[in-house]
């Protein structure tokens, strides 16, 4: 099959990105992969392929790697000053924002995204990741040590650990990017990011205005590649010495255990079962709505997705009414669509995976209050879709309660009282979010102290923050990203005596 890019839907502009080649940035050069490979790029929305971009072997990781590694090293980003670090960020940050209309067709085209979505959520918050962390390089600093040992100066210095190596997953391309390099350049670190081979276009778009903006050669490399090859290749590396990685648990425990050969520090934002808890005292209206969004926001490709919805007995009936009704009003189509609500999920293999899910529960005996695995009427038959679906009437124990659907499935159980609530909600392997609806503050006080998660939200979901850490309990990951905690993760702490006698 060719490349398609004169789809009507596509503006001039995304069609002639989408025509360029797509090579690796590497040493401030675009070159193609040393192993000659590509990978094909499609629209989930209608099947078909839209780009050819190279793909990044080992040679091509070891290449950007020693880049990253001399730039950090040897070159002027080892001596530039803080607040020129804060002005790169900065003017990186203005010339996405001269491009948002850009980015975000791009992120429509390559992940499903509704346009007004990828707008409103995926650049504005890229730019304020952005923005955030170009506050920062100026606000580094050590301390002077009062210690016991006389005639001695003892102060600590915050140095960058080296060269990042950063994975990013396929569901937010753009945003997960710019939540991944922001905090690392603002350290003083040097990258090599590798976006994931299903939606690499925003990160090389962004490779360009990184190389606009005027960073150094070999500050950020980018080099998109197969997890298996390019990588391995990364989490390997032994001039790397620090891996920050969202994606998959089975992924990160083997990237754990990979990094921990080399003593390689990692932070790992994984998989999520997120629960939200619906009390009867909780405004059924607010309540619904709030589960609309946690459920199905991005098509439920979300590793912080409210998919286990808790719901006191008393209301239950009504609220799964409700749930269903408003769930049914989605409307599905590609993203550059006018009135399009839901796009497709990422790929035929994730379209498989998520109806396996729904055909098993229904199969256990589970009752779809809505959706299921019958192709949604009036979108491109050749497109990924899944209808909203809501799964009620399963024990605690089956799989879909249990295991991360990604996508939009979530099921809806009761429960009878508080204990039993916070009991079923921490019921889970992961722990990355949480939520509580009710309107009674010390019950909300008691249950949100009790949560093992990450992130709690009381009368709303799913908000985010380049301010805030972010990450998870359990095997939803090691350690946090987002606000100055994740600055530690990308410096090292550098003690220095002098003596005066």
């Amino acid at each position: 099959m060719g490349i398609v890019t004169r789809n009507a839907r596509y503006s001039e502009r995304a069609a002639g990105f989408l025509q360029r080649p797509h090579r690796l940035l590497i040493d401030g050069d675009w070159v193609d992969s040393l192993d000659g490979d590509q990978l094909s790029v499609t629209d989930p929305a209608t099947g078909q392929t839209v780009a050819r971009v190279a793909a990044a072997g080992p040679r091509d990781i070891d290449r950007a790697a020693k880049a990253a590694h001399r730039a950090v090293e040897e070159g002027p980003w080892r001596t530039m000053s803080a607040r020129d670090r804060s002005r790169l960020l900065n003017r990186l940050a203005e010339l996405l924002r001269e491009h948002g209309d850009e980015f975000a067709e791009l992120e429509s085209i390559d992940a499903g995204k509704p346009l007004a979505a990828a707008a409103s959520f995926d650049v504005e918050f890229s730019l304020r990741h952005l923005e955030y962390y170009a506050g920062w390089p100026t606000k580094i600093a050590g301390m002077t040590l009062p210690v016991a040992v006389p005639d001695m100066a003892v102060r600590t210095e915050r140095v960058p650990v080296g060269v990042a190596g950063q994975i990013i997953p396929w569901n937010f391309p753009l945003l997960m990017a710019a939540w991944k390099l922001s905090p690392a350049l603002a350290a003083g670190c040097t990258v090599v990011l590798k976006p994931s081979e299903l939606t690499p276009l925003s990160a090389l778009r962004l490779g360009e205005l990184i190389c606009e903006a005027g960073f150094p050669p070999g500050v950020v490399n980018i080099v998109p590649g197969t997890g298996a090859l390019a990588g391995e290749a990364l989490v390997s590396h032994p001039l790397v010495r620090k891996i920050a990685f969202t994606g998959s648990t089975a992924v990160g425990t083997s990237i754990a255990a990979s990094a921990a050969q080399t003593m390689k520090r990692v932070t790992l934002e994984l998989g999520g079962k997120s629960a939200l808890l619906v009390f009867d005292d909780a405004d059924l209206d607010v309540s619904v709505a709030t589960a609309m969004s946690a459920a199905f926001a991005n098509a439920g490709q979300n590793c912080s997705a409210g998919s286990r919805i808790y719901v006191q007995q008393g209301i239950l009936a009504e609220f799964v009414k409700e749930f269903a009704a408003r769930a049914d009003a989605f409307q599905l189509g590609h993203g550059l669509d006018a009135g399009t609500t839901m796009g497709p999920l990422i790929s035929a293999r994730q379209l498989e995976r998520v109806t396996g899910y729904i055909r098993g529960a229904e199969q256990a005996g589970a009752t779809l209050a809505t959706g299921g695995t019958h192709p949604p009427a009036g979108v491109d038959p050749e497109g990924f879709f899944v209808r909203p679906t809501i799964v009620t009437d399963v024990p605690q124990d089956a799989t879909i309660v249990q295991e991360e659907v990604f996508g939009p499935v979530v099921v809806v159980l009761p429960f009878q009282d508080e204990q039993e609530a916070v009991h079923k909600a921490n019921d889970s392997a992961y722990g990355l979010a949480a939520g509580v609806m009710t309107r009674d503050v010390g019950r909300a006080h008691r249950v949100t102290s009790q949560m093992h998660a990450g992130s709690v939200y009381v009368n709303t979901y799913g908000f985010s923050d380049a301010a805030a850490p972010y990450g998870g309990f359990k095997q939803s990951g090691v350690g946090r990203e987002l606000g100055a905690e994740n600055l530690d993760a990308y410096l090292e702490t550098r003690t220095v005596w002098t003596s005066l006698a």
